[in-house]
């Protein structure tokens, strides 16, 4: 349950809260948009992921559908579940922002920066032995976790000054 000091922020806090907590929300909305782009892709002739091409992966939908149709359906069903995951973490990101964060609350903005941070601690790392961590794939990803780590980064102070009154 929140208390006084945790709404307790001066004007000048109060608005880099807002800003800082309104940031961190965009970029788990961002999150929720590159896990649509990611789900429709799976149902499009691209099947492949946003950013991964021939420079990557030398086939394409016919191609491994002829090989194996079992593969070809594991591989849509990962799509499907991995876009899930992404989604389900901007979701939450952009919840915990909006309504803990812009409010102060310390569990959610501790919470709101762990759930992505685990999520792209787990995920990153596989792209780059494989060659998969181009700009076109990772770019959208790397653009809303920098808005997510600027408005983390500027909520950090009033959320501090909160704490010590």
């Amino acid at each position: 349950m929140a208390t006084t000091a945790h709404r307790a922020a001066t004007g000048a806090e109060s608005g880099a809260l807002r800003l800082g907590a309104s940031l961190m929300a965009l970029a788990g909305l961002a999150f929720i948009g590159y896990a649509v782009i990611f789900f429709a892709r799976n149902f499009t002739g691209a099947f492949l992921e946003l950013g991964i091409g021939p420079a990557e992966v030398d086939v394409g939908r016919p191609q491994i559908r002829a090989f194996s149709p079992d593969l070809y359906e594991y591989i849509s069903h990962l799509h499907i579940a991995v876009s899930g995951f992404i989604a389900a973490t901007g979701l939450a990101t952009a919840a915990l922002a909006w309504f803990g964060v812009r409010h102060g609350l310390w569990w959610a903005y501790v919470t709101a920066v762990a759930v992505p941070v685990l999520a792209l601690a787990v995920a990153l790392p596989a792209h780059y032995p494989y060659g998969l961590a181009t700009l076109g794939h990772l770019g959208l990803i790397y653009l809303a976790t920098a808005v997510f780590a600027v408005g983390a980064l500027v909520a950090l102070k009033p959320m501090l000054q909160v704490r010590r009154t």
